[in-house]
């Protein structure tokens, strides 16, 4: 009973301790990418952290799995450099005997997963959707960053602000140019705030105490109006409705729809449920590692069966729109085979036999 909720409790806490260093690796990656886009005015500073939430959300279902994987192969590896498992052996104890507890793994990873996957992902999907859209037609200058010259996304604007002061919510020192039918100007402003229309639906800048420069590029002669208060019209995408891919939908749509890419879509969903449990028997098969036996041989091992099942499960899921019925077929098969393999392996393993016997195969040859 020790054991049992031991191995429970250490998969769980590994899982956490793994899940927080790829989730660390992720973050790193996701923002940069998302800084770069925050430098080019594509999207607020302010929404990094959001998108940056919504975006481990929507991996989740697909992290779980191979964290848990991950975390009954170092549980078990570390018990068997610390003669744990040796001494539950020669007690009389097999690796059955931890069947309960991974069982109660299964139990807990698939209701999580399922709940990623089927739930919470697609409305992950379906919230990054809604807000990257609000950022593609919002106007111009929300994506103004103090200390970072912005270009318009119509590449006919730049605009400059040194500093945004919170306690009035105005732009100082700002400097913006804007580039029309051959004519380009130049606005140089002391202080700036944004405006907004609310019957004609839209947005104004308004600049106070500055200087603009009117002229053609290669002409000696700028017109110069100096103004304490000057108005430009800050430009808004033109709305469209959110368009979701098909992983952002609900289920129960795809369930409605079941078209070929609909079905696709349902495959991959139910086989992110199913993969946990296969994964989790290799782990407990092999886990465990022989005495004067290289650990890293059994983790390369387990490590490869995770990429091949996951591939070709992917492989499979693929087919589905172009298939059909017989891509669904090849797809049970294939989570069968795994699953049989991975039933095969724990029964060797707990009945101390080789996988491949050579005195069975030396006698079937002869």
């Amino acid at each position: 009973m020790i054991l049992r909720r031991a191995l429970a409790r250490e998969v769980l806490l590994t899982s956490s301790a793994v899940t927080a260093v790829i989730f660390s690796i992720f973050l790193v990656v996701r923002v940069l990418g998302f800084l770069r886009q925050a430098a080019e005015g594509v999207i607020p500073v302010d929404s990094i952290f959001l998108l940056l939430f919504l975006k481990v959300i929507a991996y989740m279902d697909v992290l779980l799995p191979l964290m848990m994987f991950v975390a009954m192969l170092l549980v078990l590896g570390r018990w068997s450099r610390e003669n744990e498992l040796t001494i539950m052996a020669a007690s009389g104890f097999s690796l059955w005997y931890l069947a309960r507890p991974t069982a109660f793994l299964i139990l807990v990873g698939t209701v999580i997963v399922g709940g990623f996957s089927i739930v919470v992902g697609p409305m992950a999907v379906r919230a990054v959707g809604a807000l990257e859209h609000e950022l593609k037609t919002r106007t111009d200058i929300v994506g103004v960053s103090p200390g970072v010259f912005t270009e318009t996304r119509a590449g006919q604007g730049v605009y400059f602000i040194e500093k945004l002061s919170k306690e009035t919510d105005k732009y100082e020192g700002v400097f913006a140019w804007g580039s029309n039918g051959g004519q380009e100007g130049i606005v140089l402003a002391q202080s700036a705030y944004r405006r907004a229309d609310s019957e004609k639906g839209s947005v104004f800048l308004v600049l106070e105490n500055g200087v603009r420069y009117e002229g053609a590029p290669g002409d000696s002669v700028y017109r110069v109006i100096n103004f304490e208060r000057y108005t430009l019209r800050d430009r808004k995408m033109a709305s469209a409705p959110v368009r979701y891919p098909l992983h952002g939908w609900k289920t129960t749509r795809l369930w409605r729809s079941m078209g070929p890419y609909e079905q696709k879509e349902i495959a991959w969903r139910i086989s992110k449920v199913i993969v946990l449990p296969i994964l989790m028997i290799f782990a407990l098969s092999l886990g465990r590692v022989e005495p004067r036996s290289n650990r890293y041989v059994s983790m390369f091992s387990a490590l490869l069966i995770y990429f091949t099942y996951t591939n070709l499960v992917t492989m499979a899921c693929a087919r589905v729109p172009a298939s059909g019925f017989s891509a669904w077929v090849l797809l049970g098969c294939m989570h069968l085979i795994f699953a049989s393999a991975a039933v095969y392996l724990l029964w060797c393993r707990t009945r101390g036999r080789p996988v491949i016997s050579l005195q069975r195969m030396k006698a079937a040859k002869a």
